[in-house]
């Protein structure tokens, strides 16, 4: 049997009650697949900011650093500031564990009406491939003369060219792997330095992979066609903002946030990677038990793909996709009213 230690961080508002539901579909897959787990929480969050002045200890990655992978919940609580909470535990984990590229399929379901009558259920199906540690993100800036009326912020967006082709270099691969299209997003006639850059090196790796069809599209036109003929994409390679932004976009399209995973990925596995939901803490409904678990639940099954084991990968994301497609089981961010365990239930069922 292979065996697999992963840190499970639960962290803020519904990530502790969709976690569970994904731990249970490991257990459940790894028994029929010959796949053991074991498990070290953390109680890395806003609360244990709020009581130690710290999202997580000085030596959290330390702790994480020996385990497979990296299994988290959200991050988020309206009681601390969210940059606060971001820099205090996902970015740090992130930048320390050089997860550069940050993982983000869609899909529209058999079953999930989309809001939008152009996304069809077997046509939409697309993955975002988002530059994961520096871009607009940066940490370099300030803010100077704080209170007076000159009062300034500084933030500098950092474009490398080992930063961008090590991420351009994976989407051209995926895209090779799938439908042999690649679209990627700029803004480069509004943004003078970084976007050129950007579109000079992905014409650089576009022809050092020439059975990839790719073109390029200013993120505004981006983001309405992501809207209006969303099955004409495939792999769509981004900066850090536009990925984050496209990626969340692209989710709603599909039905909801709810469903939407994520990984974040260090392709060398010099260190764990990180699986998480996109959907954030959602504090108006935590605490009731209605939250939607098929994005943590997706996000469980892109970290056996990535452990791997793509073939319990693949039984997770076709349970999830049977449960849409042959019952009317839905948590109520998809018109439903089941129960974050129904909807779990259900899908042990099927799986």
């Amino acid at each position: 049997m292979t065996h697999h230690h992963i840190a499970l961080i639960p962290g803020d508002g519904i990530g502790a009650e969709v976690l569970p539901s994904a731990r249970q579909v490991l257990e459940a897959v790894g028994a029929r697949h010959g796949i053991g787990f074991s498990y070290t929480s953390y109680d890395w969050s806003c609360e244990r900011y709020v009581r130690e002045g710290a999202m997580m200890p000085v030596d959290g990655l330390d702790q994480l650093r020996d385990k497979d992978a990296i299994l988290l919940g959200a991050v988020g609580h309206p009681g601390v500031p969210d940059h606060v909470s971001l820099w205090g535990l996902l970015i740090p984990i992130r930048r320390g564990f050089r997860q550069y590229v940050n993982l983000r399929p869609v899909r529209v379901f058999e079953g999930v009406e989309s809001p939008m009558r152009g996304a069809v259920a077997g046509e939409v199906e697309l993955v975002v491939v988002r530059e994961n540690v520096e871009g607009e993100y940066s940490e370099i800036g300030g803010r100077l003369n704080r209170g007076f009326p000159e009062e300034m912020a500084v933030q500098e967006a950092v474009f490398t060219r080992a930063g961008v082709t090590r991420v351009l270099d994976y989407a051209f691969g995926l895209a090779a792997r799938r439908g042999g299209r690649l679209t990627s997003a700029t803004k480069s006639n509004g943004i003078v330095h970084t976007l050129p850059f950007w579109d000079e090196l992905v014409a650089e790796r576009g022809a050092a992979h020439p059975e990839v069809a790719w073109d390029q599209e200013h993120i505004d036109a981006l983001a309405a066609k992501l809207v209006l003929a969303p099955a004409r994409f495939d792999v769509v390679v981004a900066s850090n903002l536009f990925g984050d932004i496209l990626s969340d976009l692209a989710a709603a399209v599909a039905g909801s946030i709810g469903i939407a995973p994520a990984a974040n990925l260090n392709l060398e596995r010099d260190f764990p990677s990180m699986f998480e939901p996109v959907h954030g803490s959602a504090p108006d409904i935590a605490g009731r038990n209605v939250a939607n678990p098929v994005g943590s639940i997706w996000s469980a099954a892109m970290m056996l793909d990535h452990l791997g084991h793509p073939e319990a990968a693949r039984d997770v994301t076709d349970a999830i996709a049977a449960v849409f497609a042959t019952t009317d089981e839905r948590t109520p961010d998809l018109g439903g009213s089941a129960t974050t365990t129904e909807f779990t239930e259900k899908l042990l069922e099927l799986l």
